[in-house]
């Protein structure tokens, strides 16, 4: 499969945030003091979260969805596209909405009730594999090249990263500014788009679990890998390796890679319940779990924005 060779430039970015306006929800963003999310001893008076799991297709997936498939020719074969879950839904929500017929290759080893449904209910067709992540995305490449359909990576092409980049575009929006986002890690499109986004103005942070770790691996080891997901958040965060265009950003721009536990993703999430009423699917709790467990210390009149990214799981994941 072919992968463009250039990556967004903030200008790509806003094109891509024109294009996709009014086709995905401009989600809102909560300031929740630090007290009521135990950080009390940290710096930060309080802390921004963007909402991004009330986006249309619950996650923030659809942004990438849609300027992929705005910006290039959608043959009558349609698109195809492998996923976890949160793609596949943004993928057959956005194929739908512009008269397109969507395939949707799903690893077994990772699929979710929830996440299959919200697939089909979106109008895709949901073809289930064997084997592991990277057979999967090997599976979806495959029937790309012998339909002739349009194949939307997850993570991979500079539409996908110049979409996710606008969910950072937006949230600097709100905020007003920011000083520090922190940001949970799959493939790193989202990650990616983000820095893209950001340059050298925001410290943009890296989020993942123990199971999930392909960033701070690719950091130590180089992107040469395959990361045979596993734990809590390997649904939405489980990525075999970084793509290469995402990987090109991140090496310049995302200098701290933090790895939790699943005990401290859970921790996170029933934090986030009890301080603000709002259930997020574990991929987003990674990120709110690095303030929560101490991993990201803010300092004092920190600005910081942590990205809930979805929310497709069942309402009570966490509980237990």
């Amino acid at each position: 499969m072919n992968v463009a060779s250039t990556t967004p430039s903030p200008r790509d970015i806003e094109a891509a945030a024109a294009r996709v306006e009014g086709r995905v929800r401009r989600t809102p963003v909560l300031r929740v003091e630090a007290e009521a999310l135990g950080l009390a001893s940290s710096g930060a008076l309080e802390v921004t979260l963007k909402l991004e799991h009330t986006q249309v297709t619950g996650s923030f997936k659809v942004r990438g969805a849609f300027n992929n498939m705005l910006s290039r020719d959608v043959p009558d074969a349609g698109v195809v596209a492998a996923s976890g879950g949160n793609h596949g839904a943004a993928v057959a929500h956005a194929a739908t909405a512009l008269g397109h017929r969507s395939r949707i290759f799903v690893p077994k080893v990772i699929a979710k009730e929830e996440k299959l449904r919200r697939m089909r209910d979106f109008g895709g067709e949901v073809i289930l594999t064997d084997g592991s992540v990277a057979d999967c995305m090997a599976q979806y490449a495959e029937a790309a090249e012998e339909s002739g359909a349009l194949a939307v990576h997850p993570y991979d092409t500079e539409w996908t990263l110049a979409g996710q980049g606008t969910v950072a575009l937006e949230f600097e929006e709100q905020m007003g500014g920011m000083d520090t986002i922190l940001v949970a890690t799959g493939g790193g499109g989202l990650i990616a788009g983000i820095a893209a986004w950001c340059g050298d103005r925001v410290n943009v942070v890296s989020v993942e679990t123990e199971g999930t770790n392909t960033l701070a691996r690719s950091l130590r080891e180089g992107p040469d890998l395959d990361v045979h997901a596993s734990g809590v958040a390997a649904g939405s965060l489980g990525g075999p390796r970084l793509g290469i265009q995402s990987w090109e950003v991140i090496r310049e721009r995302v200098k701290t890679a933090l790895v939790l536990s699943d005990e401290e993703v859970y921790a996170a999430a029933r934090k986030l319940w009890e301080a603000t009423r709002l259930v997020a699917e574990p991929g987003a709790a990674v990120a709110l779990a690095a303030l929560t467990s101490g991993a990201y210390v803010p300092q004092a009149d920190e600005r910081v924005g942590v990205l809930l990214c979805g929310g497709n799981a069942d309402v009570d994941w966490f509980v237990g």
